[in-house]
């Protein structure tokens, strides 16, 4: 860590614990330092943003205010300084000058899965087809993190499989970088006292819970006592002052529940300051694509999603329904990709898909792969960007890439790739009809409130 890094990190450690003191009256001062280590004039835009509605009297001061006075100190100045001031701060514009040195899209993430194994099995699970004897050593992930510290990334997921059986290797990464982030998917059920201790100790590692709704449905699909374990962990994390979200995917037959007001109240009311919403995607020679939401209630869940951020103090993304803010799909390298328990560099958890294996190249020779290439040169996937995914919403671009790049299938099973692409041709464009509508509406609403 160089000089000017080290003093910022000071500093912002230093004025988080000022603000904790007193939210109200001395933010301004943490948001002045904010916008003085960006050169960024978008970074700047959002900062004043985030500083107006965190201050005017809403959810968003709520918020805000209990992430400073309810998380134990370390940890809170540790998410700090490694999310806000490294990851975002001082990453983004390290990762756009090494996009220019390399060629392409450095991410801002990247999902690693340390193993394919899992202690549950759960219909639907994006893993569900991968053989399951899977590990990565200690030693690759260990290169693998270290690489993407260099080209500035830090914030690292992880999922699975079920990543917390890799505890001991996972914390053993978060002390050696401890600059950087680190965010579990979890099924919840191995979280123990001393899982919570060594979270707390180390600060720079929390989770998200998967969940599918209430106890009935999430043990319906994830198996009987799993909710009751989630709100055991949650108890720990919460009374340990340690932050910790919510990851929940919506399907045909939840999307009422995990859509409803007392649903994200739950979440609140036990301790969760994020929910991730997901919508189930098919994956594979046999997907199920009965599972998927329907065009009307993908768009329910539009409405739902923008009236919760208006009144939960509760922060909320919908990874395909948020393309609008997002310019579109994030994945093949462009803000995130995934890499498999096999090593398999895949475009996205979903898209099972790698030229590459990083046992054998680096992250950047990765990052410089034809699956990448192709998949960048086509993003945005779609004009609308509430259309943002070349599997569900533009079926036909995902066919395109990997003909183009002549990518290989990472599942046990055959491709089906483009039998299942026919097969969502009608969805997408009834989506898609959708979707033109509420881009309209949105536009005419934006354009009124602007005049």
């Amino acid at each position: 860590m160089g000089i000017k890094d080290s003093m910022t990190t000071l500093m912002v450690r230093e004025i988080a614990d000022y603000l904790a003191k007193d939210p109200e009256a001395n933010s301004k001062k943490l948001f002045n330092i904010a916008r003085r280590l960006t050169k960024d004039k978008q970074h700047r835009l959002q900062i004043d943003q985030v500083e107006e509605a965190i201050t005017r009297d809403g959810n968003w001061k709520d918020y805000f205010q209990r992430i400073l006075k309810d998380l134990d100190p370390h940890v809170r100045n540790t998410i700090i300084i490694n999310y806000l001031v490294k990851a975002t701060l001082l990453g983004v514009p390290k990762q756009h000058d090494m996009a220019e040195k390399i060629g392409v899209s450095v991410p801002w993430a990247i999902l690693i899965d340390p193993t394919d194994r899992c202690n549950l099995r759960c219909t639907g699970c994006w893993a569900g087809e991968y053989t399951k004897k899977n590990d990565l050593s200690d030693e690759l992930l260990d290169r693998v993190v270290g690489e993407a510290r260099d080209l500035g990334i830090y914030f690292i997921v992880l999922s699975g499989g079920e990543p917390l059986t890799r505890q001991n290797t996972i914390f053993k990464l978060a002390r050696k970088y401890n600059d950087m982030c680190f965010l579990a998917f979890t099924n919840g059920t191995l979280i123990t006292e001393e899982t919570v201790k060594n979270m707390k100790e180390v600060g720079n590692f929390t989770v998200a819970f998967s969940l599918e709704g209430f106890k009935d449905s999430t043990d319906k699909r994830r198996g009987e006592g799993t909710f009751d374990k989630v709100m055991h962990a949650m108890s720990l994390m919460k009374e340990a002052g340690i932050p910790f979200g919510s990851s929940t995917c919506y399907t045909r037959y939840n999307i009422d529940e995990v859509g409803s007001d007392e649903y994200i109240q739950m979440l609140i009311d036990n301790g969760a300051y994020f929910n991730w919403y997901f919508t189930y995607v098919p994956v594979g020679k046999d997907a199920d694509t009965t599972l998927m939401a329907t065009p009307e209630q993908r768009e329910h869940m539009f409405h739902r999603v923008n009236s919760l951020r208006g009144n939960k103090d509760l922060f909320i993304i919908d990874f395909w329904n948020d393309g609008i803010y997002s310019g579109g799909c994030i994945a093949g390298g462009r803000r995130y990709l995934h890499i498999n328990a096999a090593g398999e560099v895949e475009p996205c958890a979903f898209i099972h898909y790698s030229l590459d294996n990083i046992k054998d190249k680096s992250l950047k020779e990765c990052l410089q792969s034809d699956l990448m290439k192709a998949y960048q040169k086509r993003q945005p996937f779609n004009e609308n960007l509430l259309l943002p995914c070349p599997l569900i919403d533009n079926p036909n671009k995902l066919v395109e890439i990997v003909k183009e790049s002549g990518a290989h299938f990472t599942q046990a099973n055959e491709d089906g790739l483009e039998e299942l692409a026919e097969r969502l041709k009608p969805y997408s464009k009834e989506w898609g009809e959708r979707a033109d509508r509420l881009l309209n509406k949105k536009e005419s609403t934006t354009a009124a409130s602007n005049k």
